[in-house]
């Protein structure tokens, strides 16, 4: 996606050689990932391949700051490395967009909390890999909303969550899951507590059975955690963790993921038009109109990631500006926009290679990909955002301008 070059078209020296070498780590990573794509999506596995090859170029690690024993990683590098991926395999990109998800809250809101900041430390050393549980049996899909609460004795706490879902829970290193901040708490007064894999119980309740991203696994379960310390959760609300940094990772990621998605499928239509016109010299193939309609909608697609993760990083260390109402919905509006262009883009490609990409086993084939990325409008609801953003225009004020928020 070459995000590096479109958001920061200066990098020092240093930099742009970092940036490089993260760029050459995941592209070994993504190819051992494509080798085992077809097998993880058949069998509906994790992608353990691609994830020990994650945990062996250090990448679970590199977001966080070198202070903490991480390498530093921007959000826009993390995203360069979320599409190549994406071109190997979606469910591997997708457990590693959702693991720095994860990792973005505790490096933006947990450096002033020693337990978290040892935890950071771990997670660089060790590789350590988090999964995320916001979502509750009784509440749906919405994030922002729990039912289990922290309950505190002294100076430990136990939880119980019915997890409707936990992508990647049984291979997980850590949770990060919300709940309400005590039991006479409001359902919106949440926190984000940190659970270590040994420090929890997980039963499962529910199996990811689905049309695609079936290899992130994303079973439901009973989650029990008893006698922990109360230093694991951190004390900041969660509705400010979501707004300045959750929101934000999680949209600019996973778009990035289904611009990888989207970008392969062009690949394979190009690549289809191109012996089309080998065979036939002179003529131009009919499948060369879809195509460029495919490739300037990968444009558009591409801008729209990237300007906004030009914004992000220009809000990054505001609370103010990453909090502000019209940062929101254009966050928002990135989300909807690119989920629903990504969905277009490969049904484009996939009408341009025919048969070719409707079967399996050619080099051609697109219904993986097509079944992994209609899950994009899906995650989180495209309906419920945009009736969020719907809400927040009724107080925002427009500035009519093209070069500003």
């Amino acid at each position: 996606m070459n995000v590096h070059v479109e958001v920061a078209a200066a990098l020092p020296a240093a930099a742009a050689a970092a940036a490089g070498a993260l760029d050459a780590r995941a592209k070994r990573v993504a190819e051992e990932a494509a080798r085992h794509a077809d097998a993880v999506d058949r069998a509906g596995r994790f992608p353990a391949e691609a994830v020990a090859a994650l945990k062996a170029e250090r990448l679970l690690g590199i977001q966080v700051p070198r202070s903490l024993g991480g390498e530093g990683a921007s959000m826009s590098e993390i995203a360069e490395l979320c599409a190549i991926l994406g071109r190997a395999c979606s469910a591997a990109a997708m457990v590693f967009a959702m693991h720095h998800i994860k990792l973005a809250s505790l490096v933006t809101h947990g450096l002033d909390s020693a337990w978290h900041c040892t935890l950071m430390e771990r997670i660089a050393s060790e590789q350590l890999l988090i999964a995320s549980s916001t979502t509750e049996a009784g509440i749906g899909g919405d994030l922002r909303n729990s039912l289990c609460a922290v309950e505190a004795e002294g100076d430990t706490f136990r939880l119980t969550k019915e997890a409707s879902v936990i992508s990647y829970g049984a291979q997980a290193d850590l949770i990060l899951a919300t709940a309400r901040r005590h039991k006479e708490a409001a359902t919106s007064d949440q926190v984000l507590v940190a659970l270590l894999s040994d420090q929890i119980t997980l039963e499962r309740t529910s199996v990811w059975d689905t049309l695609g991203m079936r290899g992130t696994c994303s079973d439901g379960f009973l989650l029990k955690a008893e006698g922990l310390p109360l230093a694991q959760v951190l004390q900041k609300p969660f509705a400010e963790i979501a707004a300045q940094s959750m929101l934000a990772a999680s949209h600019l990621l996973w778009g990035s993921v289904w611009f990888g998605i989207a970008s392969y499928a062009v690949d394979r239509a190009r690549a289809f038009v191109q012996g089309e016109a080998r065979k036939k010299p002179g003529q131009v193939p009919p499948g060369a109109l879809r195509l460029a309609e495919a490739a300037n909608a990968l444009q558009a697609m591409k801008s729209t990631v990237v300007a906004g993760l030009a914004r992000y990083e220009a809000a990054k260390g505001d609370p103010d500006a990453l909090s502000a109402i019209g940062f929101s919905i254009m966050l928002n509006n990135v989300k909807t926009t690119v989920s629903a262009q990504a969905v277009d883009i490969v049904q484009r490609a996939l009408s341009v290679v025919g048969i070719a990409g409707y079967k399996n086993g050619t080099p051609f084939s697109l219904g993986r990909q097509l079944r992994d990325v209609l899950s994009a409008p899906l995650m989180i609801s495209n309906d419920r955002i945009l009736s969020n953003t719907a809400n927040l225009l009724l107080v925002q004020k427009g500035s009519g301008k093209l070069l500003s928020a």
